[in-house]
């Protein structure tokens, strides 16, 4: 007995709900399904269908092998497209989401690059800092930055982030650089308003041994990432204005590498504080489920990868198709 053949024959029937047909689909005689199914019945010991001159109905055991058949085929039909990528032609609707800042600069302009590789791909982004329901909403998948709240999603990390203390190089002359985080309080620093993110406020790294130093929440003692909420004269509830800050030289900002990488390497900003980078967190791919994924979505799943694993993508904006 051919199993997947009598696997393909029994979803066909049962889903069809009768041998002729499923018989004229496959084009063969109703007699030939019957004994395919006959077979199957055999090898499993168990009855899938009780057939009638009238009706076709499923047995307990057969709703239940109907599921697992179904699942079984499909997830050959996705091994074989994996296998044969590079001859398939990936269709359809693209949902994507992004952060909005993030996704203005380090989402946005791949789109175009990709649709043209895949002209019947259409793509829809969406950027907004608003959390989106991927499944509730209809998008295909996600891309979030930082740490992940837990979450039935599936997330595919695609990059590290680092958030780092920057300056500009007028900044520096005018006031100084700061030795070590608690001498935040003697400086002008950019923060986010009270009602935006980033409510634990800015993370530092230090010694495990070292104590806990005046400067570090009472929380952090024993720990080796403190986290501090400096203070300044100026404030923002939005990320962008307070990048554009730090350029012009207004103060010190905690932003994160994707943002900065390019200004620090053109000298445009420099970093203080180096010594206390807290660890990094991620930058990642987010998606309602991992089986089953049309060859779009895996397909640009694949694109982000390969241009966010290059450092000159995050240096120099590089795209390569």
């Amino acid at each position: 007995m051919d199993k997947f053949k009598a696997f393909a024959s029994f979803v066909s029937v049962a889903t069809r709900g009768s041998l002729s047909a499923a018989a004229r689909a496959e084009g063969v005689a109703p007699a030939i399904m019957g004994r395919r199914l006959d077979a199957l019945e055999a090898h499993l010991g168990v009855k899938l269908l009780v057939r009638t001159t009238r009706k076709l109905s499923l047995t307990h055991e057969g709703s239940a092998f109907l599921e697992d058949c179904q699942r079984l085929l499909a997830e050959v039909a996705q091994a074989e497209a994996s296998v044969s990528a590079g001859g398939m032609q990936a269709r359809g609707h693209l949902r994507i989401t992004a952060p909005a800042g993030f996704g203005r600069r380090h989402v946005a302009p791949l789109v175009p690059p990709f649709q043209d590789m895949h002209p019947e791909v259409r793509i829809s982004l969406n950027l907004s800092d608003r959390v989106i329901d991927l499944a509730g909403e209809g998008y295909d998948c996600a891309v979030r930055v930082g740490d992940l709240p837990d979450s039935s999603l599936v997330s595919i990390r695609l990059a590290d982030n680092r958030r780092l203390c920057v300056a500009a190089p007028a900044y520096i002359e005018r006031y100084g650089r700061p030795q070590h985080p608690g001498q935040l309080s003697q400086h002008r620093c950019l923060t986010l308003s009270s009602d935006a993110s980033q409510t634990r406020g800015w993370a530092f790294r230090i010694d495990a041994d070292a104590g806990r130093p005046s400067w570090a929440s009472a929380a952090a003692q024993g720990q080796q990432v403190v986290h501090i909420r400096p203070s300044g004269a100026l404030d923002c509830t939005d990320g962008q204005v307070l990048y554009d800050w730090c350029l012009e030289g207004w103060g010190i900002a905690w932003r994160s590498t994707w943002e900065v990488e390019r200004d620090l390497a053109a000298g445009r900003l420099v970093e203080v504080l180096e010594d206390f980078v807290a660890p990094p967190n991620g930058i990642f791919l987010l998606l309602p489920q991992r089986k089953h994924l049309p060859l779009r979505v895996r397909l640009w799943m694949d694109y982000l990868k390969m241009h966010y694993e290059r450092p000159a993508f995050w240096r120099d904006g590089e795209i390569t198709c």
